[in-house]
């Protein structure tokens, strides 16, 4: 199906067979719906990419392990003094001998001297993303696969998208016949561009174990682990994971987004039930918080039914203290005037 406008809602798909004969429709989750956003897009992948990268940096004390020194002032021996004494003003090596005694040292344009600005490998080059960013980018990306508009300028399209195959296609495991079966889906043209583009790298990367630069190509999607996952791994510039290994940097690479993807049927399925998997854990914490909150609601009320019955006790004291104050007066009156009387 074909997807012009950002945004608009796909209901459903053709599904394909591995022989390219049509095999039905299925219904699409509403993840091939999310809203196109680019700059979300590119963060997430780019996270991704930082997150791969090794920390590297100079040795602290690379260019300091000598008895280099500089003293600015006059009013030492000449024999310490750096200064006056028609050499420039630089820290200089000593008891290193007659040969090495006196030469420049530390500085970065000395010979063995530390790096001006060198790498630095405590330095924290990651850049980081929330989990609910990284989730919306993902599904972001996932909705790009079926615009036409985006996937056509580094792809060659052939059919409508998004491309739905049959379950079959997972039980390849020969790698010849997956290219067939890529072929009769109608992807053949760009595996044969991607193949057609296979080049030496240009710089210093030849001797740094990075000889080969390669076009991608196909990203090949399946609901589970199978065959067909090691056996296009030879193509060049095809990959295969699962709908749960699925990350922006596959569905973008260079942090752009629109590659062509060949989902299978159970692959959709798959992105089907993890939106219905969100929804339960959405429904049980807020079970959880309606229990929490009728918890306390109740304990508020045996709070206040406490205190009602301990106010009712403190009143019913203080009545009885009055009444035998009463008494204990009128006793006393009783008594004196008995005494009166006599």
């Amino acid at each position: 199906m074909n997807v012009e406008n950002i945004g608009l809602m796909i209901m459903k798909a053709n599904v394909i067979g591995i022989d390219g004969s049509a095999k039905g429709s299925i219904e699409l989750p509403d993840v091939f719906a999310t809203e196109y956003k680019p700059k979300l897009i590119k963060r997430a992948a780019q996270a991704i990419q930082t997150s791969k990268k090794q920390p590297k940096g100079a040795d602290p004390r690379a260019g300091k392990k000598n008895t280099s020194t500089y003293m600015g002032y006059r009013g030492v021996p000449a024999y310490r003094r750096t200064i006056n004494v028609e050499h420039a003003r630089l820290p200089r090596l000593k008891n290193r001998g007659a040969l090495l005694y006196g030469r420049v040292a530390y500085v970065p344009h000395s010979v063995g001297g530390i790096a001006a600005h060198p790498l630095k490998a405590w330095e924290v080059t990651i850049e980081r993303i929330n989990k609910k960013e990284r989730k919306l980018a993902l599904r972001s990306a996932i909705a790009t696969t079926t615009m036409k508009s985006l996937v056509e300028k580094r792809f060659i399209v052939e059919k409508e998208l998004p491309i739905v195959v049959e379950d079959a296609l997972e039980s390849i495991a020969k790698t010849k016949q997956v290219f067939e079966a890529l072929e009769k889906i109608g992807v053949g043209k760009d595996l044969e561009n991607a193949r057609g583009k296979i080049r030496k790298r240009a710089g210093r990367g030849k001797s740094r174990g990075r000889m080969w630069k390669a076009k991608k190509s196909v990203l090949i999607v399946t609901g589970k682990n199978s065959p067909v996952l090691k056996a296009s791994r030879n193509l060049p510039g095809v990959d295969a994971v699962t709908t749960t290994s699925l990350n922006v940097d596959l569905l973008a690479p260079g942090a752009e987004a629109g590659r062509l993807v060949v989902w299978t049927k159970s692959a959709i399925e798959e992105l089907g039930k993890e939106k219905k998997q969100e929804q339960n854990v959405a429904v049980k914490t807020e079970k959880r918080i309606d229990a929490r909150s009728i918890k306390s609601e109740k304990e508020t009320k045996a709070l206040a039914k406490k205190d009602v019955k301990v106010e009712a006790k403190k009143e019913a004291k203080a009545t009885e203290k009055k009444d035998a104050e009463v008494k204990a007066a009128e006793k006393k009156t009783a008594e004196k005037k008995a005494v009166v009387k006599k």
